[in-house]
């Protein structure tokens, strides 16, 4: 038996949307996306997945608020305390067990209702060591991460520099993107260290918007849509929860990978993927998680992305959405935008940032500070 996506909708990507609630984001989401894949969710919808975080909500047991919006009254619905990924996997479970024909899954980000990111960071950090760190922003948590790998990989400021230049040019044939600039590396590193060795411009800002996906079984899928787009392969890892034990290396995404790529039976992920949306809520997370899901060799990406072999137009196209930094951190809704993104490229409605492409990898971090994250191969 076979999972495929059969609807995508998305409302967003806004720096702010003070007009809508989160509901109201889920809601519009959710009515494209029954609209796209031609279903009503209250006759033909099985099971309902969201994936959200007490703490990012600012009230618990979630799942609680979900089903109205989402057209799921009386349905099986459960909360994954994760990143959109996650649900797609659960999703995919949940249909290759028979225990559902048809799955929703939804996430979203209202961080614009967040007046104290950094303070809800600190909750997820060890109570005695670290959260009490003097006063210091979570994010030099990342900055330290950043230290050592651009040190063992012999990464180079002005590599670091491509990766934003990139996306935030890449993010400019994005409607959705609200951070897309033209710039250049020039501007990059003009610009000012808040973490060092992390650039202002190198960390992603937060957006608003929200994610639904319907996942259906292979015949079904055949019934509801002429593209299906085929959930191949699904994967997902976690290190340690301790921030001074883990590995810095991006350990959960390689391992996420390969048990996405063996479902998915790729062999080779450099040459059998086209595409890849990974995490870049900071920049040097990008050439992080390009080797880590063994999109290119350690020691060479850095160059690489230098050379345009990563642009939209290049070999192997990463980001082409613009990426965390052109469309923004979007909390448990970024891997939402990772596989939207490689959702419409595969259906061929990505607009201005089309590209010829089979086979793309979506892959999501749980930022900050964890070592979890989640792979989804797709294809047609």
């Amino acid at each position: 038996m076979r999972v495929a996506v059969v609807g995508v909708g998305y409302s967003g990507f806004n720096t702010n949307t003070p007009d809508l609630s989160w509901k109201e984001l889920m809601l519009e989401a959710a009515v494209r996306a029954y609209e796209d894949a031609g279903i009503n969710p209250r006759k033909d919808v099985d099971s309902v997945v969201t994936c959200a975080e007490d703490f990012w909500e600012g009230f618990a047991i979630f799942d609680e608020f979900v089903p109205d919006q989402l057209g799921g009254v009386l349905k099986p619905t459960c909360t994954v305390c994760n990143d959109f990924l996650y649900g797609v996997a659960t999703a995919y479970m949940q249909i290759k067990s028979g225990l559902a024909d048809i799955v929703v899954v939804e996430s979203h980000s209202k961080a614009s209702d967040i007046l104290t990111f950094g303070e809800v960071v600190k909750f997820a950090m060890d109570p005695i060591w670290l959260r009490n760190v003097g006063s210091a922003h979570p994010y030099y948590l990342a900055a330290l991460e950043m230290s050592q790998f651009v040190n063992e990989c012999c990464i180079t400021e002005d590599q670091i520099a491509e990766v934003v230049v990139k996306n935030k040019n890449n993010a400019l044939l994005n409607p959705s993107a609200p951070y897309g600039a033209k710039m250049t590396v020039e501007d990059v590193l003009n610009s000012p260290m808040v973490f060092d060795p992390m650039r202002s411009i190198e960390i992603a800002k937060l957006s608003d918007g929200a994610v639904v996906f319907v996942l259906a079984r292979d015949d079904i899928a055949r019934e509801l849509t002429d593209m299906p787009v085929w959930v191949k392969g699904v994967g997902w890892w976690s290190e340690t929860s301790n921030y001074d034990t883990m590995s810095f290396d991006a350990m959960y995404a390689h391992k996420a990978g390969k048990m996405a790529y063996k479902l998915a039976k790729i062999t080779n992920p450099a040459k059998e993927v086209d595409f890849a949306e990974v995490d870049d809520r900071f920049a040097f997370k990008e050439i992080q998680h390009i080797e880590a899901l063994q999109l290119s060799k350690r020691f060479e990406t850095g160059k690489l992305m230098q050379e345009g072999y990563f642009a939209r137009d290049g070999e192997l196209p990463v980001n082409i959405s613009g990426g965390n930094l052109g469309v923004g951190n979007l909390l448990e809704a970024t891997g939402g935008q990772k596989a939207l993104e490689i959702v419409l490229q595969l259906r061929g409605e990505a607009g201005r940032r089309q590209i010829e492409a089979e086979v793309g990898v979506a892959q999501a971090w749980r930022y900050i500070p964890t070592a979890s994250g989640a792979v989804a191969v797709f294809g047609v």
